[in-house]
């Protein structure tokens, strides 16, 4: 293996990182690195040859035992010369000691499985081109009593209690920069007894995500999921559903969108219990 110099980034290289995600096809955010970077600061890597980023990964440690991997990346050009397993043991022994997930590429499913990593279900990117979209009801409110409405900061403990069902451990930080990401659209279902789900439209390189889109049920997912679309700016609208949430791939058929890319969400250590039924659209693939 050839040298390679791994520390944590500054936060200004974490943008480096997203545009190597960018160059991969992965489609980030236009804000996602303020959102990741305010979780933990010190989860993300950089690998250094001769002075030049040549690589990097994130593991982001979370409260609760719990770290993400992501970011996952070396330049094409220095491939095959050892990096990205010194990147790859670096992030794993920041996590030690912790239940570790990661969204992978398929092909590299048998690589995470020599580390532990154990397949649990598929993520499918679904897109809505903008056409389509262009065609698409606006969406009215949930009938009865939830109401849509944009979060207010005051919101955040319960949508933060809402979706520890739905995510393995707490993380507060993040989910404050991701509700007031410049550009970014929330919208939250909210009843008597507080949130029945939420949803979040974020610009990215390409057109807009959606993510999350959490509700306690389909019909209120499709509620979310067409007045979030009613708010995109332009260009194709993008969705990761969880292939094991049927309502979910039948909200994605049901408008039209096309499948265009795939994960396959693994964990290593004992998988979390999730209520999966109810997360229609994935947060984010670098951050889970």
């Amino acid at each position: 293996m050839s040298a390679l110099l791994i520390r944590a980034m500054r936060r200004d290289e974490v943008d480096w990182a997203v545009d190597r995600a960018a160059a991969e096809g992965w489609n980030p955010g236009l804000r996602d690195a303020d959102a990741f970077y305010a979780q933990d600061p010190g989860g993300f890597l950089l690998g250094l040859a001769d002075g030049e980023p040549a690589g990097c990964i994130s593991a982001v440690r979370y409260a609760d035992g719990f770290g993400f991997i992501g970011f996952y990346i070396v330049r094409p050009e220095l491939r095959g010369r050892g990096h990205g397993l010194r990147l790859w043991r670096a992030a794993m022994d920041r996590l030690q000691g912790r239940v570790v997930g990661l969204d992978g590429v398929f092909e590299q499913q048998a690589n995470y499985a020599r580390s532990g990593f154990v397949f649990q279900y598929s993520n499918v990117r679904f897109e809505l081109p903008d056409a389509a979209r262009r065609a698409e009801p606006a969406g009215d409110p949930a009938a009865g009593p939830i109401k849509l409405r944009p979060p207010a900061a005051a919101d955040l403990p319960a949508l933060a209690a809402y979706e520890r069902e739905l995510f393995p451990a707490a993380r507060e930080p993040f989910l404050r920069a991701w509700l007031t990401m410049d550009g970014a659209v929330a919208l939250g279902a909210f009843g008597r007894a507080g949130p029945a789900g939420w949803g979040l439209l974020r610009p990215c390189r390409e057109g807009a995500k959606i993510g999350p889109l959490f509700a306690d049920d389909p019909a209120l997912a499709d509620a979310l999921f067409r007045a979030l679309c009613a708010r995109a700016a332009g260009g194709p609208v993008y969705l990761d559903v969880p292939e094991v949430n049927a309502p979910g791939m039948a909200l994605a058929r049901a408008h039209g969108m096309r499948r265009v890319f795939g994960t396959a969400r693994m964990y290593a250590g004992p998988p979390p219990a999730l209520r999966l039924e109810r997360i229609f659209g994935v947060t984010s693939f670098e951050l889970g």
